[in-house]
């Protein structure tokens, strides 16, 4: 029976909206699959690691038939991306085989049925709603999503936490050594929820979405969130867990407010992070001074050092204070303001907040590294 019949390139598009949560190695095989589901010229392409299901369609099937296969999913991509971009792939399945063919070339694919491919359990009733612009999601997930921790065994920690407020969108993420903060204002948002979305979860909509003004649907159960937006739909487990109280953590009585050009101060302390590039602490330390900002590092035994130094308008007693440089990178990186506030307590052991001028409900906490 014949599946589908379209361009490389056509296929590509759905096919690469799903791979990227599919494992490469799982102890349950099929999960590395890709299921095609065809309802006349309407296919379904669905991909699921039991923590996340990515949905997207397309309108090339073949034939009135219902059809339901699944193919290895990253085979199936590497065909694709060696084929002519311009071909035209059919796909027929026979007897557990898919075979796909296109400007002389022929695959053989081993298949699975389609009724044995495991999907999420349906929610029946989503307790939260509200609308975005892919734009605003992309730019919240965006702001914040770096200072999510890597394999902490807390892992609440390994997420974004999502505060849904009447008017206003949340997220905030940490790793016990910084926190981001950030905000969107939210029309259509007019409940109260908190739940925290699995980093995995945060990466994929991040490479989902695009700067559009296009409509994202967010929906929030007891266990789940959903997310639909175009073509794609994507459900995902919520993590269990207590997330750090963020206000707490966020400070308020700071006298100091320094601006610094963005730009400037990124590029002396990638000139400084080269000499710790290989510490795992990544240790620099900035000196505020009159009028002067010095940035320094050094390797280990000290044979290897860097000095930087910035004019800055600053009056006050001078402090030094130490980081992990790779804390401040992420946050100068991913800013995209002309300058950056960082507001001091006036002592080296007090944490320091940045934030953006142009971004009222941005705030980024940083620990010092001790002395």
């Amino acid at each position: 029976m014949q599946l589908f019949q379209a361009s490389t390139d056509a296929l590509l598009k759905p096919l690469l909206t799903v791979v990227g949560i599919v494992e490469r190695k799982t102890t349950m095989p099929i999960l590395s699959h890709v299921l095609l589901k065809k309802e006349g010229d309407k296919m379904a392409f669905v991909a699921n690691d039991m923590l996340i299901q990515i949905t997207t369609h397309a309108n090339f099937g073949v034939g009135d038939d219902v059809e339901a296969v699944t193919v290895a999913a990253r085979k199936l991509q590497d065909i694709l991306r060696a084929l002519p971009a311009a071909g035209q792939v059919s796909a027929n399945v026979e007897d557990r085989q898919m075979t796909l063919q296109c400007s002389g070339s022929r695959f053989s694919l081993q298949t699975l049925p389609g009724a044995d491919f495991p999907l999420l359990p349906e929610i029946e009733q989503w307790n939260h709603h509200f609308t975005m612009t892919q734009s605003a999601l992309r730019r919240l997930f965006n702001m914040i999503h770096y200072a999510m921790a890597h394999q902490d065994i807390r892992y609440y920690l390994n997420g974004m936490l999502m505060v849904v407020e009447p008017g206003l969108i949340r997220a905030v993420s940490t790793d016990g050594h910084r926190l981001a903060h950030a905000a969107e204002p939210v029309a259509t948002a007019n409940s109260e929820a908190s739940v925290i979305i699995p980093r995995k979860t945060v990466d994929q909509m991040l490479r989902l979405l695009d700067d559009s003004d296009a409509e994202v649907q967010v929906s929030i159960a007891d266990a789940q969130i959903r997310f639909r937006f175009g073509d794609v739909e994507l459900i995902s487990k919520l993590v269990e867990g207590k997330f750090p109280d963020y206000k707490r953590v966020i400070p308020t009585d700071y006298s100091i407010h320094l601006q610094i050009n963005r730009e400037e101060l990124l590029q002396n302390l990638q000139r400084a992070a080269i000499l710790v590039a290989e510490d795992k602490l990544r240790s620099i330390k900035l000196y505020f001074g009159e009028n002067l900002l010095r940035i320094t590092s050094s390797n280990k035994d000290e044979t290897e050092k860097a000095k930087m130094e910035l004019f800055l308008d600053y009056s006050g007693e001078p402090i030094t204070i130490g980081f992990n440089a790779t804390y401040l990178l992420d946050v100068l990186n991913t800013a995209k303001t002309e300058n950056v506030v960082i507001s001091l307590k006036g002592e080296s052991s007090s944490p320091v907040l940045v934030s953006l001028p142009d971004e009222e409900h941005f705030r980024y906490v940083v620990m010092p590294l001790k002395n």
